[in-house]
């Protein structure tokens, strides 16, 4: 069956209604114009879309959640609405009255409340009143034609997949390495800066040793575990720990330190203090720094770094979040994570959120990890982030870690080091915000 509703109406009404698209159910006139028609069609399924076409030119209808019977009985429904078209804008007249939405009539096609009903008595005409239950114009909704030369019920279906990627990624072994040669060719923009240092901080269990190690893997040519990393509900990270990477086992170390954190926590008194964080953004901890919860940081402690250069402080903070928990984040979780945020923006570190397990959150990425930009949930997860964090969705990237397989994988190889590349960047924006700071200085001296 062709639809005879266009392109252009579907994506009106569809924009209105989430991410879905219309499925045909019923054509009066390829199954006729006859109730047991219709119900024989769409009887238990929703939600659906009921479209009269007269020869006016009109096009009109009703929405509704509920699934259509035979019972005589109205069905509440406060999400209902009767429609038009102007053109290509769609005009809505909701449900005044939602215990009387809608009516399960056996001898009609779709029932409106009492204010309009297609198909009735097994003729292609429409009764139409506008009733209390949903006021409207009838000039305005169907030119006061009622006579059809179609009806059609469709049954709106959610998408889970959009149809382009709404982020473009090549997906081969060239560009792999394209991005590997990126990396090690890397050179901070100041002379006195050899290695980036971006630090990962997030909630326990999220993957940021995993996300270290995935790194590692990925440029010794294996799945390696140098960071601690598992399951449990505490941190298994008790140290900061500042890890360098080498291009292979035996190679040249890569511009760039991933400084690892001890997980944060729900509770104020566990897990990684805010004060600590304060330190290590500053360049004040030492690596292998033994973290205490219940006291930050003491000037005066064996390591501390007092004076601590450029190269010392972080250059991008990145924050690493469970993509399965982004919904159901604590309120304390998020007050934790935006005093840091908040902490980083005083002292203008740019931020990123890298999103782990994105196979488990999604299971259309767990079948093909090249579907992660057009997954619609994913999506919709990376804009919760976004929200949540106060950060751009341009600077939310999705990984998988390598916590299962032993063998490496492209595709999940080139999602780290897009995430890796987007760190370097970021930190070329601090490095250009501490040069504009230092060229003001000197202008005023």
């Amino acid at each position: 069956m062709n639809s005879k509703l266009s392109e252009t109406h579907q994506k009106a009404i569809c924009s209105q209604l989430g991410h879905v698209q219309l499925k045909l159910l019923y054509k009066a006139s390829v199954h006729g114009y006859t109730a047991a028609a219709f119900h024989q069609q769409c009887d238990s399924l929703s939600p659906t879309l009921s479209v009269g076409y007269n020869a006016s030119g009109y096009i009109f209808g009703g929405y509704t959640t509920q699934p259509f019977d035979q019972s005589g009985q109205y069905a509440k429904d406060d999400q209902a609405f009767l429609f038009t078209f102007m053109g290509r804008k769609l005009i809505k007249y909701p449900v005044a009255n939602a215990s009387y939405a809608v009516r399960m009539m056996s001898n009609s096609g779709p029932y409106f409340g009492e204010s309009l009903v297609l198909i009735n008595t097994g003729m292609p005409v429409v009764h139409s009143e506008a009733a209390s239950y949903y006021p409207f114009n009838a000039a305005q909704m169907h030119g006061n034609d009622l006579n059809l030369i179609e009806c059609e019920v469709y049954q709106l279906v959610e998408l889970t997949k959009f149809e382009d990627p709404w982020r473009t990624v090549t997906w081969n072994l060239e560009h792999k390495l394209e991005l590997m040669n990126y990396i090690e060719n890397y050179k901070p923009q100041i002379s006195s800066v050899s290695q980036a240092r971006v630090l990962l901080v997030g909630p326990v269990g999220v993957g940021k040793s995993s996300f270290f190690n995935s790194i590692n893997s990925v440029f010794r040519g294996h799945v390696t575990n140098q960071a601690m990393s598992g399951c449990s509900s505490t941190s298994l990270t008790t140290q900061f720990r500042t890890y360098s990477l080498k291009a292979g086992r035996e190679g040249r170390l890569l511009p760039v330190i991933l400084c690892d954190t001890m997980g944060l926590e729900g509770s104020n008194d566990t897990g990684l203090d805010i004060e600590d964080i304060t330190s290590i953004l500053k360049g004040h901890l030492p690596d292998r720094y033994q973290f205490n919860p219940a006291t930050p940081l003491d000037s005066d402690a064996s390591g501390y770094c007092k004076s601590p250069s450029l190269k010392d402080k972080i250059h991008c903070v990145t924050y690493v979040l469970d993509a399965c928990n982004i919904s159901i984040m604590s309120a304390k979780m998020e007050e934790k994570l935006g005093a840091i945020r908040k902490k980083a923006n005083q002292l203008r570190i740019p931020q990123l959120v890298v999103l782990t397990k994105v196979d488990e959150a999604c299971f259309l990425v767990k079948e093909d990890l090249t579907n992660i930009y057009q997954s619609i949930y994913l999506k919709e997860t990376m804009q919760q982030a976004s929200a949540k964090l106060g950060i751009p969705l341009s600077c939310i990237v999705p990984v998988r870690n390598y916590t299962e397989t032993l063998d490496l994988d492209v595709n999940c190889d080139i999602l780290l080091l897009s995430a890796l590349t987007q760190m370097l960047r970021s930190a070329d924006n601090f490095y250009d915000d501490f040069s504009d700071q230092l060229s003001t200085l000197q202008t005023r001296e």
